[in-house]
């Protein structure tokens, strides 16, 4: 069974966050929220956490993963950033953004897509992500916390104690921030072309719509 630990959504208590923190880097998983919807996650160097998400979620070797960063400059490090889309990455963080990007040689292979050789990154407008990450010093691996079918074949969990119970057997950690459950997604913006794409119209995206027309750029959605 999964630890549960409560933290307040706007000031998560330090001691808690420290103990998370000590067993993310001990290579365990956790599931937590964020501003989008509820994450599957672990230590981005802890590769049995990560082989263990990709178990859980049955996912391909084409997955997106996304890198959970502090800051601009902590996606810097990991990602190749034109001026252009640095300037577009600036005015969305921190917030429900997803960006695609090509990543550096710090990424470990076994998170990028196979033949783009990308990975996504966030940077969550939400305390608890903010604490865990600052503490821990580097960024969270993170996936939504979709579950296959053949693992649960109810509906979609309306409330944080069904989603706590479908992943109780499954993860380590599971971190619970009193709030009501979460179900939208990121927008999602792939930046690793000549111009910037949406993948995928989620939330926060009228900020997008203002962004991008700043930059005289398309905001339909790719095919």
């Amino acid at each position: 069974m999964a630890e549960k630990i409560k933290l307040h959504h706007e000031t998560p208590h330090v001691k808690r966050v420290f103990d998370i923190v000590d067993r993310l880097k001990a290579g365990e998983i956790m599931l937590f929220p964020s501003d989008t919807r509820f994450a599957l996650g672990c230590d981005y160097v802890n590769k049995k956490g990560i082989d263990k998400i990709r178990n859980i979620r049955k996912l391909d070797d084409d997955h997106l993963f996304t890198l959970i960063c502090d800051s601009l400059t902590g996606i810097s490090k990991f990602a190749n950033i034109s001026d252009d889309n640095f300037k577009i990455i600036k005015r969305l963080i921190p917030g429900p953004y997803t960006f695609v990007l090509p990543a550096t040689k710090e990424v470990p292979k076994l998170l990028l897509h196979p033949k783009r050789k990308t990975v996504g990154f966030r940077v969550p407008a939400h305390p608890i992500c903010e604490t865990i990450i600052a503490e821990l010093g580097r960024p969270l691996l993170a996936t939504s916390a979709k579950v296959p079918e053949d693992l649960y074949s109810g509906s979609d969990p309306e409330y944080p104690d069904d989603m706590f119970q479908i992943f109780d057997n499954l993860v380590d950690i599971v971190v619970d921030d009193e709030q009501p459950l979460q179900t939208s997604e990121s927008t999602i913006i792939d930046m690793t072309g000549d111009v910037p794409r949406i993948l995928r119209k989620g939330e926060g995206f009228e900020k997008v719509e203002e962004v991008f027309a700043i930059n005289n750029l398309a905001t339909e959605a790719a095919e």
